[in-house]
C-alpha cells in the first residue's frame, strides 16, 4: 500500500501586539506576523519537493536564521516573531531563535507531528492522531487547546491568538479576542484552509472563497471581489493574501497601490508578473509567492534583507515568513555518507542537493552522486580521473562506480566511461546506442541495451565480462571485484538471477568464494547487488539472499528480513534498504561503514563502497509506477523522468489517488489546495 508523503503545507500566519488602553501598540518587537507555507511544487515534480534544507534571510538579531545542524530532512518550515520553526521527515520539530517565552523549547515526546505554524511567540505542532500540541508565549490562553483536543486536521498562530480546523470543516480559535479575531462568522463550516494575522483571522471555504474577520483597520478583512477560486490564503500583520487557481496573487489591507507611510510599504503590491504561484506566506511588513518554477518572489518592508532571496533563487518548495525575516524550504535529496573517509569519500561537495541516486566504488574509494538535473558530481579518490566527468556534464540519467573508473549513462541511451582505462573498461564498445543501464565492477563494465541483451567489456581473467548464452531477456545488471577478483550478475525477466566471472562452480581459492553460485531456489528476485566478493539478491516479498565471502558476516542478513526494497554490496559489508525509508547495515565494520547515522529515516537510495556507506536521502515513496504496492520497481523512476517528462508525467497523474488526486476529487497539482497540503485527506481517511 502507497505511503502518504508529508508535505506540510500551512497558511501564512501573523503575530500579535499587546493592547493599551483599547489600542494595538505599534510595536515591532511587540508583536508579529508568522507566515508559514511549505508547498509541493506542480506535476512530477509534487513527487520530487521532499526532505529539504531550510535558508533564511532578513533580520538575525536573535539567531532565527541559523538553522542547526543538520540542516537536511526538513519538510515544512515556519516563521514567528523572532524565532523559526522546521518539521523534520521523521514527525519531530526543532526550533531556533529566541527563547526567551519558551517557543524554542519543544515538548517532550517531539514525534508524530504533520505540520507546525509558528505565532507571535508561540507555536502550534498538529499531530497525526489530530490532537494539537501548543508551547511558548501563553499571556492570553493562545496555547490552551479547547476541548476536545482531538479531528484537527491543520492549525495557525496569530499574534496571541491560535486557530485550529476541524476535519469537519469548523473553526476553533482560542487566545486573546481584541478586536473579534475568534468569533468566526457563521456558518462555521466548510472550511477547507485558515490563516492568522496579528489581529485578524482568515479561512478558505471549500467553494474556494474566503472569509475575514477581527481586526480591520487597514482594510485587511475586506476580501476583493470577485471572491471565489482561491486556493490558499495567508495573513500578515495588517495584510492579507489570497492565490488563486490559476496561479494568481490577490494582496490587501495595509501597502495596497497609492498607499505611504507606516505601516504601508507596498506588501499589498504584487510586482509583475503575477503569475505561476504554487504558494504564499505574508510576514510583519512584507510578502512572498514561491512560483511553479522553484523560485520566489519577495516586496514589501525590506530594511532587513527580508525580500532579498539569497542566490541562486531555485530549487524552493515551499516558504514562509516571520516579522522581519524570510525562509525558504529547499528541495533537499542530500546524500549522507558515514565509514572510511581516508581520500575524502565522505565530503559530499556542496550544495548536497537535489540528487536522484547515488554509487560508490565498493573496492576502493570514490563517490558519483546524480543530480535532478541530468548532471553528476563526483568525489573521492581521484588518482585516475575517476572522479573528473567528462563535458558536456548533461542528460544523465544513470551511474555506476568501478574500482577507478566511473560509467554515465546519457538520456539518449549511450554510455560515457572515464577514469582508468587499464583494460579497457572505460571504452565502450561500439554501437554505444540503446542502453538502459550500467553497472562498473573492479576493472570490468557492463550495459544492459533495451532488447534484454548485456554487453560487456574490460578485464576478463574470470569470464566476468563474458556473458553467458543465452544473452536474452535481462532485465537488471550488477558487477562486482575490486584490484582482485571479479565476478557479474544478470537478473532475468522470470526473476531468476545468472551469474558468472569469480567464484563460479568448481573455481577455488582467491578470489573464487561462490559469489557467482546463486543459491536455490532461484525465483522470484527483482533486484541484484555485487560486493567485492560477494552477491545479494533482492526477491519480490522483500527478503534479501545472499553468498559468497563472508567473512565479516556480509551474508548474514539480520532478522526480521522483510520489507526490504533495495539492496547494496559494498567492500565487506551490505546494506538493506527498508519500504520505511531506513537502512538496514551488516558485516564489517571496523570504520563505522554499518552505523547509520541518525536519523535512519527519510532514504530512498543506498550504495556501499569499500568501507564507506551511502543513502541519498529524497521523498517517502508511493505506487510511483502504479503497481498496486510500494517496491523495489518504485525506487528510482528518474530514468523515465529525466529521458521523457511527459511520460512520467503522465504515469504520475494516472496513478492512484494517494499519489496524484490525493483528496480524490478528480484533479491533481495547481488547480487543487487538497493535493498541495495533503494533510485533510492524511488525517480524514481520504486519498
Amino acid at each position: 500500500m502507497a505511503r502518504h508523503r508529508l508535505l506540510g503545507l500551512v497558511a501564512g500566519q501573523s503575530v500579535p501586539r499587546k493592547r493599551s488602553g483599547g489600542h494595538l501598540m505599534r510595536s515591532k518587537l511587540a508583536w508579529m506576523v508568522c507566515g508559514s507555507a511549505a508547498v509541493a511544487l506542480l506535476g512530477a515534480t509534487i513527487a520530487e519537493a521532499q526532505y529539504g534544507s531550510i535558508v533564511g534571510w532578513g533580520y538575525n538579531g536573535l539567531g532565527q536564521l541559523n538553522v542547526p545542524a543538520p540542516n537536511e530532512a526538513f519538510v515544512a518550515v515556519a516563521g514567528g516573531r523572532l524565532h523559526s520553526l522546521g518539521l523534520i521527515a521523521d514527525g519531530s520539530i526543532r526550533a531556533w531563535g529566541l527563547n526567551d517565552w519558551g517557543q524554542g523549547d519543544v515538548p517532550a515526546w517531539n514525534t508524530g507531528f504533520v505540520t507546525i505554524a509558528a505565532g507571535g511567540d508561540h507555536n502550534l505542532g498538529l499531530k497525526a492522531d489530530g490532537s494539537i500540541v501548543a508551547w511558548g508565549l501563553n499571556n492570553w490562553g493562545q496555547c490552551d487547546v479547547p476541548a476536545p483536543n482531538t479531528d484537527f486536521v491543520a492549525v495557525a498562530g496569530g499574534g496571541y491568538h491560535s486557530l485550529g480546523l476541524k476535519s469537519n470543516g469548523s473553526i476553533v480559535a482560542w487566545g486573546w479576542n481584541g478586536y473579534g479575531q475568534l468569533d468566526v462568522p457563521p456558518p462555521n463550516m466548510g472550511f477547507k484552509a485558515i490563516a492568522a494575522g496579528y489581529a485578524h483571522s482568515l479561512g478558505l471555504k471549500s467553494n474556494g472563497s474566503i472569509m475575514a474577520w477581527g481586526y480591520n483597520e487597514y482594510g485587511q478583512c475586506g476580501v476583493p471581489a470577485p471572491n471565489e477560486d482561491f486556493v490558499a490564503v495567508a495573513g500578515g500583520a495588517w495584510h492579507s493574501l489570497g492565490l488563486k487557481a490559476d496561479g494568481w496573487i490577490v494582496a490587501w489591507g495595509a501597502g495596497e497601490p497609492g498607499e505611504s507611510g507606516y505601516p504601508h510599504y507596498g506588501q499589498s503590491t504584487v510586482p509583475a508578473p503575477n503569475t505561476g504561484f504554487v504558494a504564499v506566506a505574508a510576514g510583519g511588513r512584507h510578502s512572498l509567492g514561491l512560483k511553479a518554477d522553484g523560485s520566489l518572489v519577495a516586496w514589501g518592508y525590506n530594511a532587513f534583507g527580508q525580500c532579498n532571496v539569497p542566490a541562486p533563487n531555485t530549487g524552493f518548495v515551499a516558504v514562509a515568513a516571520g516579522w522581519d525575516h524570510s525562509l525558504g524550504l529547499k528541495g533537499g535529496r542530500p546524500i549522507r555518507a558515514w565509514g572510511r573517509n581516508t581520500s575524502g569519500e565522505l565530503n559530499v561537495p556542496a550544495p548536497n542537493t537535489g540528487f536522484v541516486a547515488v554509487a560508490a566504488s565498493r573496492a576502493s574509494s570514490h563517490n558519483l552522486g546524480l543530480k535532478a538535473d541530468g548532471s553528476i558530481v563526483g568525489w573521492g579518490r581521484n588518482d585516475w580521473h575517476q572522479c573528473d566527468v567528462p563535458p558536456p556534464n548533461t542528460d544523465f540519467t544513470a551511474i555506476g562506480a568501478g574500482f577507478a573508473h566511473s560509467l554515465g549513462l546519457k538520456a539518449n541511451a549511450s554510455i560515457v566511461a572515464w577514469g582508468n582505462d587499464g583494460y579497457y573498461q572505460s571504452t565502450v564498445p561500439l554501437p554505444n546506442t540503446d542502453f538502459v543501464a550500467v553497472a562498473a565492477g573492479g576493472m570490468h563494465s557492463l550495459g544492459l541495451k533495451a532488447n534484454g541483451s548485456i554487453v560487456g567489456w574490460g578485464w576478463d581473467e574470470y569470464g566476468q565480462r563474458t556473458v553467458p548464452l543465452p544473452n536474452t531477456d535481462f532485465v537488471g545488471i550488477a558487477a562486482g571485484g575490486g584490484w582482485y577478483g571479479g565476478h557479474s550478475l544478470g537478473l532475468k525477466a522470470n526473476g531468476s538471477i545468472v551469474a558468472w566471472g569469480a567464484g563460479g562452480p568448481g573455481q577455488s581459492g582467491f578470489p573464487h568464494y561462490g559469489q557467482s553460485i546463486v543459491p536455490s531456489p532461484n525465483t522470484g528476485f527483482v533486484a541484484v547487488a555485487a560486493g567485492y566478493l560477494h552477491s545479494l539478491g533482492l526477491k519480490a516479498d522483500g527478503s534479501i539472499v545472499a553468498w559468497g565471502y563472508n567473512a565479516s558476516g556480509q551474508c548474514n542478513v539480520p532478522g526480521p528480513n522483510e520489507g526490504f526494497v533495495a539492496v547494496a554490496g559494498g567492500g565487506s559489508h551490505s546494506l538493506g534498504l527498508e519500504a520505511d525509508g531506513s537502512i538496514v547495515a551488516w558485516g564489517d565494520n571496523g570504520y563505522g561503514q554499518c552505523t547509520v547515522p541518525a536519523p535512519n529515516t527519510g532514504f530512498v537510495a543506498i550504495a556501499a563502497g569499500g568501507s564507506h556507506s551511502l543513502g541519498l536521502i529524497g521523498f517517502p515513496l508511493g505506487d510511483l509506477n502504479c503497481g498496486g504496492v510500494v517496491d523495489f520497481a518504485d525506487i528510482n523512476p528518474f530514468v523515465q523522468y529525466l529521458s521523457n517528462f511527459a511520460a512520467w508525467q503522465a504515469t504520475y497523474a494516472n496513478c492512484p489517488p494517494e499519489i496524484g488526486d490525493i483528496n480524490a476529487d478528480g484533479t491533481y497539482g495547481q488547480g487543487s489546495f487538497g493535493d498541495i497540503n495533503p494533510f485533510v485527506a492524511l488525517l480524514t481517511g481520504g486519498g
